[in-house]
């Protein structure tokens, strides 16, 4: 890691991915007891990838996530408490209880509510991306998707587009190996897919996906570009879920030395070493941030929990009807 970043920086970095770690943890655990409806796609030890590309942004800058996206929008700063009422269904959550786990966002703060369809969300950044141009704002739009993304058709289309028309868009693969059950390694022939914005004369990066300091660096490189007028970036995020696909997956066609390589290279672990290697807070610090985390999300389950179910006709809200009256 380079020590470029502020010491505060890193440490409000650390803190974010922790939020992002213990809410999952906490979704996995009340869905297993039953206490919450739906299903779930999760992102732990994909923490750095959403914090440190997010982190800088305005809030009038946008981001446009993936049917795994409680980490993307919590690092954008969707409010832990609208997250959770979303995931209980209620009428406060961030869409209004119509979402569920994998459709959260809040445009508010610029994080557009996920698509779940591989590759839905490209198309649409690169929408934004032209409004942004039109409008003659200096905003960007990180568009996040995964490795499997890579092979649909919206893919190609989406970065080509984004290239000829020079949009402030940031296209951020999280690439964690697995497209549901299927490695990467079956479905395409080359190593990097970075390599694939040569085809469009896109710049490119790879990136150590669970260094978040890492992440963030290439993130400003790309930021910066896209503000000044010079286009979208193509950003290879290496990183690995440690959890399955979804909640019923139990990950039986990972290979265990894969899965133990990976799992040392946890980001929380990483830069909560780098924190104390640096003293930038201390072990006792850094136990009393997670506690504090800990009761944020628990508070955040009561205020869910306690929180009013849609009436029937909400149902009918933010519904554009067509055709004559």
């Amino acid at each position: 890691m380079k020590e470029k970043i502020d010491g505060e920086k890193i440490l409000r970095m650390y803190e974010k991915m922790l939020l992002i770690r213990k809410y999952e943890e906490k979704i996995y655990f009340l869905f297993l007891e039953g206490i919450m409806p739906g299903t779930i796609h999760q992102s732990q030890g994909q923490e750095a990838t959403a914090v440190g590309m997010l982190f800088d942004l305005r809030i009038e800058d946008y981001m446009t996530s993936t049917h795994r996206p409680a980490g993307h929008c919590l690092a954008k700063g969707v409010t832990v408490d609208s997250m959770m009422a979303e995931m209980f269904a209620k009428k406060n959550g961030c869409c209004k209880g119509k979402g569920g786990a994998m459709h959260t966002g809040d445009i508010s703060v610029g994080a557009i509510p996920a698509i779940a369809i591989v590759g839905g969300g490209m198309p649409v950044a690169v929408g934004i991306g032209i409004s942004c141009k039109m409008r003659k704002t200096d905003n960007v739009v990180v568009c996040f998707f995964g490795d499997g993304a890579s092979n649909e058709g919206a893919f190609h289309e989406s970065l080509n587009a984004a290239a000829i028309w020079n949009l402030p868009v940031i296209f951020a693969c999280e690439n964690n190996l697995y497209g549901a059950s299927t490695h990467i390694n079956q479905v395409t022939k080359i190593k990097n897919l970075a390599v694939r914005a040569d085809a469009y004369g896109m710049p490119w990066e790879i990136v150590d996906g669970n260094d978040v300091i890492k992440v963030n660096e290439a993130a400003l490189r790309a930021i910066e570009r896209a503000r000044k007028g010079s286009g979208p970036t193509f950003l290879e995020l290496k990183t690995y879920r440690r959890c399955g696909h979804s909640r019923n997956d139990a990950c039986g066609y990972r290979d265990k030395k894969e899965e133990k390589e990976w799992f040392e290279k946890d980001p929380l672990l990483i830069c909560r070493n780098y924190i104390l290697d640096k003293k930038l807070s201390t072990a006792q610090n850094l136990e009393l941030l997670e506690k504090n985390v800990l009761d944020e999300i628990n508070r955040a389950v009561e205020y869910a929990k306690s929180s009013p179910y849609p009436e029937p006709l909400d149902a009918l809200t933010n519904v554009y009807f067509g055709g004559e009256k």
